[in-house]
């Protein structure tokens, strides 16, 4: 049993299938399939139970693995110490973020990030989804999502607070909804799944006394690109449902109003999370960026929520 061969291991596992492990290997699936068999036969036991979604481990497999982790900390810890030796802290964080929240409200962060830690190479690409995270693309994404994925760790960054709102000259010339059903019949600017429905809930009141409803739309417009949608709602296009830090600035000044403020609504969720995989001996660079974004949003005992199953 050599190095290598625990790697590819710590890969499988953390993958959670064949397939997503010979990705991030950059490998084909038939030959992970094939070493890990030859580590199997080297150890004499099955380390690994495979279906055709899950590879888990088993006992001796997941003592296998958690040495694997160890020594992969090690190494990279040694590696470090050299790298950085005399120098200020390095390394590369590879991070994903939504639109809108990443372009107005970790914009400053991540500068004044890149300014504490200059030699620290921030890669940032905007986007809505998290499959490249599960493909080893990127080491962090945040997200807006009703419910963390099992195989991740989620630190909650706060919630997320949609609004219903349209600009000052629309709600001049035409009717704001003032119940919730109403929206089923207003020009809607929204961020959805394109092909599907649209599925807005709303929440009213607290605790036991809570309503909860469910209202299906078909927007006017329709954009992953948050910048775009407050474009169209200052000009005037019709009801706009976004976060509510899409259009804070702008109601601040007048030039946006909102309605139907007695509801809590969600579309994607209302919990804005930090997303990584567990088990994954983070670099300080990458350690060091998520202690400095926890602590810009301010959330009391930002803990870990480790989903794993592991």
């Amino acid at each position: 049993m050599d190095l290598q061969s625990l790697t590819l291991l710590v890969e499988i596992l953390d993958a959670g299938n064949l397939s997503a492990a010979a990705r991030r290997l950059k490998m084909s699936r038939a030959n992970v399939s094939y070493h890990l068999n030859q580590l199997e036969r080297s150890v004499g036991a099955q380390l690994v139970r495979r279906t055709t979604r899950r590879a888990e481990p088993t006992e001796i497999g997941l003592r296998l693995y958690q040495h694997g982790v160890a020594i992969q900390a090690e190494l990279l810890a040694a590696k470090e110490s050299v790298t950085t030796l005399g120098q200020g802290l390095q390394g590369r964080v590879r991070l994903s973020v939504p639109s809108g929240y990443g372009q107005l409200v970790m914009a400053g962060w991540l500068i004044d990030f890149k300014r504490q830690y200059p030699g620290i190479v921030l890669d940032v690409v905007f986007e809505n989804r998290i499959e490249d995270l599960l493909r080893d693309e990127v080491d962090i994404a945040i997200r807006v999502i009703p419910e963390p994925p099992q195989n991740l760790v989620a630190r909650e960054m706060g919630p997320v607070r949609y609004v219903a709102c349209a600009s000052s000259g629309y709600a001049q010339k035409h009717p704001l909804p003032v119940q919730l059903d109403e929206l089923q019949g207003a020009p809607v600017v929204t961020a959805a799944v394109i092909g599907r429905q649209l599925r807005v809930s709303a929440y009213q009141g607290q605790n036991l006394g809570e309503v909860r409803r469910e209202v299906i739309l078909e927007p006017t417009l329709i954009s992953e690109n948050f910048l775009f949608l407050r474009q169209a709602i200052l000009a005037g296009l019709g009801i706009g449902l976004v976060p509510d830090y899409v259009v804070q600035e702008d109601v601040r000044k007048g030039d946006v109003v909102t309605t139907l403020d007695d509801w809590r609504l969600s579309i994607f969720g209302t919990q804005m999370f930090m997303l990584y995989m567990p088990n994954r001996q983070h670099t300080r660079a990458i350690r060091t960026f998520i202690d400095f974004i926890l602590e810009r949003v301010r959330v009391p005992g930002a803990e870990s929520v480790d989903q794993s199953q592991r």
